[in-house]
Formats: structure tokens, C-alpha cells, sequence
């Protein structure tokens, strides 16, 4: 940082422009070598996912209006967006009429073609039980609403991306209204609590065991292309709590593209129940929605640590007043959409299965462990340098990239990584 500032008081020190130029350029010169230096350490440690999109990326169609209108910023994509009839409000309807149509008493899948089975209720049940052998959870954070409570842990498997675990539990809530809620996607959008979804489609599902086939496309940050999901989810009742299996399932009826990305490991399932609410009337008026998730955004898993670290209470706040708002709708006598609808439809197991469960289960006890300091230096020095060509790329002003700076030079000075 103090090297930045002393340079940037030398640029203001020239009485003449010239000077003041040739001073920038002394300044960005080491700038931008270390921004090529990160760029080649980057290629030279690149995951395996990048090293095949090389290998298997197709030549890009320059004839088709989709690619022409792909490179273009949003706010210019409207002259083509009106030719391809894309994001008018009148086709979006009708694309929507038409899937729904589709999909109806003929896409009904027979039981040994679901995506999401038996096994994944297990394994979903061994995770909220504390049995599933992994490695040792580390807590990241606790944090409080007046309604809500919530706490977040993370675990880091050899070869795997990070895995979380969260706790949330909203007072005044039952485990139904949670379930429609989580399930709602057309309230996510319309509501905006989950301000990442940006569209979703119904591919499948099926009227008898609930089990939908959905196409998600997300928003990540400006640096980063958006991802697009292909998921699967299913919803048992085992007693009085809901078990939903979520993860990404292949799909050969979207075909790839380079944008959005496709992100193809994908696990978000949750468990909820009715507990006691924390201010002692009692009664079980709360109720606890417990998440594992983890994916493989197609990003080096210590920049997603950092941001998700940084992101999560952010986004874990705005779910609060969406779902007082989805009560309040219901409550008005506002219909459920088709989504909430198809969360109603759960199959139910009985004690014999949860019996079985726990008679082969391992009892395997994982204690809570502290987290460890990073030692990997190379990791430490890859962030830096990335600070430094997010830095030479955004044109912000000063301030913005003395934060950039500052950020970076306390993330590597840190004892205890993330």
C-alpha cells in the first residue's frame, strides 16, 4: 500500500502532464508484469475442467445472432434481443405456457429412471445425523436477526471442493411454509430474496414421487461468467421432517455453451424440522432448516473460500424477510405457484427405513475442529497477484484499487487462513 501512495503522490508532484504520464507508466509497468506473471501461473496450475473445455470447445458460430448478441454488454443486447424475440415479457409468457404444456401428464418418469433415489436419501440422512464419515466440521460463523438465527461450518475433502453445513432457524414458522418456500422458484425471482437466480425453467417431473428436473442460470460476480444448472430434486417426509435431495444431473437436451457455464458438481439438499423456539415458551413455534452444499463453480477453491466467506451473511439475511413476505401472500389468499405445488408432493418412509438406517450406521463421532492457518504459500502469493490484475483492470478510481490492495495485503499477512 505504501508503495501505490508514495507513487501516486510522485504523479501529482510533476508540474507538467507529460511528466505526470511518464510517471504512470513507471507506475503500471510493474503493475501489469505482475498481472502476466498471474495470468501464467494461473495456466500453468489450471484445474482439469479448463485444460477439456480447451481440448473440446467448438469453433464459435460468428453467423449466429446468439453469439454476436453474447459478446455485447447487457445494456447494449436490446436491438437483439428484440430480433431474436428473446427477453420481451410477451415470449417469455409463452415459453413458459409451452414448457408447462409439455411437461404435463406426458412427462411423468417411471420410478427406475429418477435421478434422485434411495441412496441419496441415505446419504442426505447420514450427513444430518452426523454419520457420514467425512472429515471434521470447522465452524465459520454465528450471527442473529430478531427472527433468525444461524450458524455455518465448512470442511475441506482431499480432492474435493469445500463442503458447508448451515444451520438456520426462523421463529414463528412451521415446516411446510419452509418447505413451499425453499421450493417457490418463481417467488425467488419475483421477491428477489435470492437475487442471484436469474431464470429458471421445469424440464421434467413427476406426479407421483414430486422428483423435478430443473434449469437454473445464476448471476456470479462481474469477473466471472454467470453458471447455469441442470438440477434434480426430490422431497421424502421421514416423521415430521422433510428430507429434499438436490444436485446437478446431466442433461443432453441443453446443449453446452460457453456462456453461461455449465457447472456440473452440484449438491444442496436440506432437512426441516419443527424445534423449540429459542425464547423458552415451550413450544415447537420454530422451525431449523439444516444445509449441506457444495459445487464446482469452475473457480480455484481459495478464491471461493474467500468469497463465499465474505458473501454468506449477505445473502443469508435476505432470506429472512422473504420468507415473512411469502407467509404474508399465503396468507392473503395468494395461489402457490407450480414449483410449490410440486414441493408438496413428498414420499413418505416409515419407521422400519430410519430403523434400518441406524442399525448399519457407523456411528462414526466427527468433533468440531478450529481452524488451521494456510500454509500453502503459492496459493497466498496466486491471491495477490490477482488483487494486482483486478486492480489494473477496473478503472474505479484510486481508492478502489488501494482497497484492492489492502484486502490483498491482509489476506497474505494473515496467521489464520480461510
Amino acid at each position: 500500500m505504501g508503495y501505490v501512495l508514495s507513487a501516486v503522490a510522485r504523479v501529482l508532484e510533476q508540474p507538467t502532464a507529460w511528466g505526470a504520464a511518464c510517471e504512470m507508466a513507471l507506475l503500471a509497468g510493474p503493475l501489469w508484469a505482475a498481472a502476466l506473471v498471474g495470468l501464467l501461473l494461473g495456466w500453468a496450475w489450471r484445474p482439469r475442467w479448463a485444460a477439456g473445455i480447451v481440448a473440446t470447445a467448438e469453433p464459435p458460430q460468428f453467423t449466429s445472432l446468439d453469439f454476436w448478441r453474447a459478446q455485447l454488454p447487457a445494456r447494449l443486447r436490446g436491438p437483439f434481443d428484440y430480433l431474436a424475440g428473446t427477453t420481451t415479457d410477451a415470449a417469455r409468457q409463452r415459453q413458459q405456457e409451452e414448457a408447462e404444456t409439455s411437461f404435463q401428464g406426458s412427462s411423468e418418469m417411471a420410478n427406475e429412471e429418477l435421478a434422485v433415489g434411495k441412496d441419496d436419501l441415505v446419504n442426505l440422512w447420514r450427513l444430518v445425523e452426523g454419520n457420514d464419515g467425512g472429515p471434521a466440521w470447522i465452524k465459520m460463523m454465528e450471527k442473529a436477526l430478531p427472527n433468525m438465527t444461524y450458524q455455518a461450518w465448512r470442511r475441506d475433502p482431499q480432492n474435493y471442493p469445500s463442503q458447508y453445513q448451515s444451520s438456520t432457524i426462523f421463529e414463528n414458522a412451521t415446516p411446510d411454509e419452509v418447505r413451499d418456500f425453499f421450493g417457490d422458484d418463481e417467488f425467488r425471482i419475483s421477491n428477489k430474496w435470492d437475487d442471484m437466480l436469474i431464470s429458471y425453467n421445469t424440464l421434467e417431473e413427476c406426479q407421483t414421487t414430486g422428483m423435478m428436473k430443473v434449469h437454473w442460470v445464476r448471476k456470479f460476480p462481474f469477473f466471472c461468467s454467470d453458471r447455469e444448472y441442470i438440477i434434480a430434486r426430490r422431497i421424502w417426509k421421514l416423521g415430521g421432517a422433510y428430507y429434499c435431495v438436490t444436485k446437478g444431473v446431466p442433461c443432453s437436451s441443453i446443449p453446452r455453451r460457453n456462456k453461461p457455464r455449465r457447472v456440473d458438481l452440484y449438491y444442496s439438499s436440506w432437512c426441516i424440522r419443527a424445534v423449540e423456539s429459542r425464547r423458552g415458551n415451550g413450544g415447537s413455534t420454530a422451525c431449523e432448516i439444516l444445509l449441506f452444499h457444495h459445487e464446482d463453480m469452475g473457480i480455484p477453491n481459495e478464491i471461493a473460500k474467500i468469497g463465499i466467506r465474505q458473501g454468506m451473511w449477505g445473502c443469508v439475511k435476505r432470506i429472512e424477510p422473504g420468507l415473512r413476505a411469502y407467509q404474508k401472500a399465503r396468507a392473503a389468499g395468494e395461489p402457490p405457484s407450480k414449483s410449490a405445488l410440486m414441493a408438496r408432493i413428498n414420499t413418505k418412509v416409515g419407521d422400519n427405513f430410519v430403523r434400518g438406517l441406524e442399525s448399519n450406521s457407523d456411528q462414526s463421532d466427527i468433533m468440531e475442529a478450529e481452524e488451521k492457518p494456510v500454509k500453502n504459500r503459492v496459493a497466498r502469493f496466486l491471491v495477490l497477484g490477482g488483487a494486482v490484475a483486478l486492480a489494473c483492470t477496473l478503472d474505479q478510481g484510486l481508492l478502489t484499487k488501494a482497497v484492492i490492495f489492502g484486502v490483498a495485503r491482509k489476506f497474505v499477512g494473515q496467521r489464520n487462513g480461510l
